[in-house]
């Protein structure tokens, strides 16, 4: 790549000077990501987050609290984060159950493992795909995964970073391909792309009638010149 700067670069810092420095994740501990993650439903950020947080002030989040909890407690907790409190309960309680018998209430020793062991056994957790396993990996500074945001892929793709696919899977593995290719593989370079990416994706280029006038990336942006019929 050498000294140059690759386009996604440039984009990067668009993008940074235009929303500013990204702030740092809330949550860095694979634990709480993986409570997190489950706490909420629909799962967004402004339910996990409250889920989550109901659950901390009412039980707490250690493994043994959990499970020593009662499941009534537990589910009022989490009535905080949406609809289904019932399944979501029986998934912490799962999740807790699981970090205190396998890895004797410590996540955090998985990642210590090899990277492909790691992602594996954090998927068997619910509802924790790839996408999930490689931001934890990430968020935690395991490893400098192309953690692409699961609910903002359009994104990269949409500004030409891979291409868009019939299966998700696919159009996932693609715009990580397109990160790895541009930018430096540490943790801080990958991390910062996934917080401005997802910080585009929620704010101006969502998924759903992206507010193209106002984005500050609209000659990068293959999807603004194909809507022009100019494309790039």
């Amino acid at each position: 790549m050498g000294k140059a700067k690759t386009r996604m670069m440039r984009v990067l810092e668009r993008l940074e000077k235009f929303y500013g420095k990204p702030k740092a994740p809330k949550l860095t501990d694979a634990y709480e990501m993986v409570l997190h993650r489950n706490a909420g439903y629909p799962q967004s950020d402004v339910n996990c987050d409250k889920g989550f947080a109901a659950l901390k002030k009412a039980v707490g989040l250690a493994p043994k609290k959990i499970l020593g909890a009662p499941v009534e407690k537990l589910r009022d907790a989490l009535r905080a984060g949406g609809i289904v409190p019932e399944l979501r309960t029986e998934r912490v309680r799962q999740i807790a159950a699981r970090v205190q018998t396998e890895f004797r209430g410590d996540l955090d020793s998985v990642l210590k493992r090899p990277i492909a062991e790691a992602k594996k056994a954090l998927r068997k957790f619910p509802t924790l795909g790839e996408a999930g396993a490689e931001k934890i990996l990430l968020f935690t500074g395991t490893a400098a995964v192309a953690a692409v945001p699961s609910n903002c892929i359009h994104v990269p793709l949409r500004l030409g970073f891979g291409r868009e696919s019939k299966n998700w899977a696919a159009s996932y593995k693609s715009a990580q391909e397109a990160i790895r290719a541009e930018l430096t593989q540490t943790c801080e370079a990958q991390l910062r792309a996934y917080l401005l990416f997802k910080q585009h994706g929620q704010t101006l280029c969502k998924s759903a009638r992206p507010k193209c006038e106002e984005c500050p990336v609209t000659d990068e942006c293959e999807y603004f010149a194909r809507l022009r019929g100019n494309p790039i």
